[in-house]
């Protein structure tokens, strides 16, 4: 028995002071980061030509900065200590060779954050999930069970564009993976005008170009976008329309891929990876 890994995605609706204390917990896991970050760019100014001097310098942690900054104590720790993970694991990335030197969050960035399981501090109650720091559970759209003998190990909750509220659920299970015999290989090649062709029968997956067919309610969106001033209410409401566009052009890439990926027996998150 092997141990795997398996994501489930709700829509939460959080009430007006869930939302904000959501925001808050965007906002604190934000700024740790940056702040986390502003030292290890410090430091690595200062040692950059002695690695090994550079190597032993401490990373800084949420924790140094909790008296001077009382309200991050209002928010989950675990968020906090899951923004210093990501923070050295870019950190490392960098050191590696394979990505660039850390940049600084900003408020146009994706809202999110990560929490742990521990002690039975996250808890799926009728259609609810009680989170750490939160005191009500927060209604979710549960529209499949997660089955018996799923363990969940972290949930991440993030915030669209469109003020929309999700949270990926990770869970760990035991499953039992034996060899296939691999009686058919087709080969898939990409397709400017139909994603792509496979190799034997030379069939297209016929996909519709959700973009174009979008383009000129953009197109006509952004430009009334772009008359606004920037800030005032009109502009937040343009605002929004013109990300609920995008929103439903992703979501209906999103669902092509998964029907296709249904019909030929898939994965989808394998069919993502390539």
């Amino acid at each position: 028995m092997a141990k795997q890994n398996k994501a489930f995605k709700f829509r939460l609706l959080p009430n007006k002071e869930q939302s904000a204390l959501l925001a808050k917990t965007f906002g604190c896991v934000r700024f740790v980061y940056n702040k986390m970050l502003a030292e290890r760019k410090e430091t690595y100014e200062k040692f950059k030509d002695d690695k090994e001097l550079l190597k032993k310098q401490k990373f800084p942690t949420p924790a140094k900065y909790k008296s001077e900054f009382p309200f991050l104590k209002e928010v989950d720790s675990l968020a906090l200590a899951n923004a210093q993970m990501n923070l050295q694991t870019a950190y490392k990335n960098f050191f590696e060779g394979n990505a660039d030197f850390p940049k600084f969050k900003n408020r146009k960035a994706k809202q999110s954050y990560t929490t742990n399981m521990i002690n039975g501090n996250i808890k799926l109650e009728n259609g609810h999930i009680k989170l750490p720091k939160i005191k009500k559970p927060i209604k979710m759209k549960q529209h499949r069970e997660i089955p018996a003998g799923y363990k969940i190990k972290s949930c991440t909750i993030s915030k669209t564009k469109t003020g929309k509220y999700y949270i990926s659920i990770l869970t760990e299970y035991e499953k039992d993976i034996r060899p296939v015999k691999i009686q058919k290989v087709v080969g898939l090649d990409f397709a400017m005008d139909g994603l792509y062709v496979e190799s034997e029968q030379g069939k297209k997956a016929n996909y519709p170009r959700y973009y174009r067919q979008a383009l000129d309610k953009l197109a006509k969106a952004q430009r009334i976008l772009s008359r606004r001033k920037k800030g005032s209410a009109r502009w937040n409401k343009q605002r929004l329309v013109v990300a609920k566009l995008h929103e439903k052009v992703a979501n209906q890439r999103m669902n092509f891929l998964q029907s296709l990926c249904q019909n030929k027996n898939i994965p989808l998150s394998e069919a993502l990876e390539n």
